[in-house]
């Protein structure tokens, strides 16, 4: 009789074992998921942010004789917006506003411009983008945070081995790039 109730013991001990770690698993996966799924927002809100960008200089381009490599580079950043990585988008983030950058200092130039209702309202846009951005990134990391946590600790660390798991990348920007570009009327 004693022989069953260990056999029991250790069958709810191995069952208790193998529930503890599928949940932990699932963990790691539904953290894995969000970051992901984040940095996809992070990507369509810069291809938002490019897209304005195209739409600003369309307007910015009946005034000024705007560099042709500015068009040109926003086209190709659109495109390689799909395909980046989490290493890619500090990157693009920071070619996209220093051309943002430069396309207000265009537009310093040109006070008329400002006063445009289409321009003023994509200035508005571009500000709900920028804030989006950040809200995104912040998003992210924290996410980065709660499973690098989990893979460096005990004992989901041990799950996070068996399954094979690495840390996730921060999303980090330069000092510069956090800096919103500053937008005057």
């Amino acid at each position: 009789m004693i022989e069953w109730i260990i056999i029991g013991v250790i069958i709810l001990v191995v069952i208790g074992l193998i529930v503890w770690f599928i949940s932990l698993y699932n963990r790691f996966f539904a953290l894995k998921n969000s970051y992901e799924a984040t940095m996809g927002q992070i990507k369509v809100a810069l291809k938002k942010r490019l897209d304005m960008i195209d739409q600003l200089l369309g307007a910015v381009k009946s005034y000024a004789a705007f560099e042709q490599e500015t068009f040109e580079r926003v086209t190709a950043m659109r495109s390689q917006v799909g395909s980046a990585g989490s290493g890619d988008i500090p990157a693009l983030e920071a070619e996209s506003r220093s051309i943002l950058g430069r396309l207000f200092a265009v537009m310093e130039n040109y006070p008329d411009l400002k006063t445009q209702q289409t321009v003023s309202d994509l200035m508005g846009s571009v500000k709900n983008v920028e804030d989006e951005i950040a809200r995104q990134r912040y998003t992210c990391n924290n996410i980065a945070e709660q499973f690098n946590t989990m893979v460096d600790t005990i004992p989901s660390n041990f799950v996070a081995g068996i399954a094979g798991l690495s840390k996730l990348e921060y999303l980090e920007f330069e000092e510069e790039i956090n800096k919103r570009p500053e937008i005057s009327f």
